[in-house]
């Protein structure tokens, strides 16, 4: 029997706040949902609040910590700064375009930004996630669901399936989203991805 079988790891996307509609980088600015990101979250509830989950983690920003609240996990979640958006230092609050009027070329996932984090702190934040969750999963007292950010979650995918944090460029990822990891014949795998309560 693989060690690994039956665990699974929930990664859900908080939901839409003003600055995801308008495409700013939001990174530690601590925002709230809006109230049609916080109907998102809410439609979630019977596919995300009715499942056992033996760990609950949250990056501590208020817009995932909702989403967690609003799918009735709020009080079982456990804080991780480890968890926390991408920290876009001068980007901050700047859509891509206005990013590339200063910076033609730039890419996140290869230059991370000025001021901010590079991919390689980013990295060394998801490897701690990652080393949490095959903890948990290598003791089999139960599944997993992590509660953050765009950015962050497709690049703690990446790490879990042993890439470089660059591969997340490749996972697109919506608002109030949830996607799994788990395993097969023990090897870490993406379950499914970016599923909303609309693809139910």
């Amino acid at each position: 029997m693989n060690e690994y079988a039956k665990f699974e790891a929930v990664l859900m996307r908080h939901g839409q706040t003003e600055w995801s509609v308008s495409g700013r980088h939001t990174g530690n600015t601590d925002i709230p949902l809006t109230a049609d990101g916080e109907r998102e979250a809410e439609a979630m509830t019977p596919h995300i609040g009715g499942h056992r989950y033996d760990l609950v983690l949250s990056s501590p920003l208020r817009r995932a910590r909702e989403t967690c609240e609003r799918v009735g996990l709020g009080e079982r979640a456990l804080l991780r700064d480890d968890l926390r958006e991408w920290d876009y230092g001068d980007y901050e609050g700047l859509t891509s375009p206005q990013i590339q009027e200063r910076n033609p070329g730039w890419n996140l996932w290869r230059d991370g930004c000025p001021g901010g984090e590079s991919p390689e702190a980013v990295t060394a934040r998801c490897d701690r996630v990652v080393e949490e969750l095959m903890a948990q999963a290598s003791g089999g007292t139960g599944d997993a669901i992590v509660f953050a950010h765009g950015h962050i979650l497709r690049s703690l995918a990446a790490r879990w399936c042993g890439m470089p944090i660059a591969g997340g460029e490749r996972l697109m990822l919506s608002t109030a989203a949830a996607s799994a990891l788990s395993f097969e014949h023990d090897v870490p795998t993406i379950r499914f991805w970016n599923r909303t309560a609309q693809d139910r």
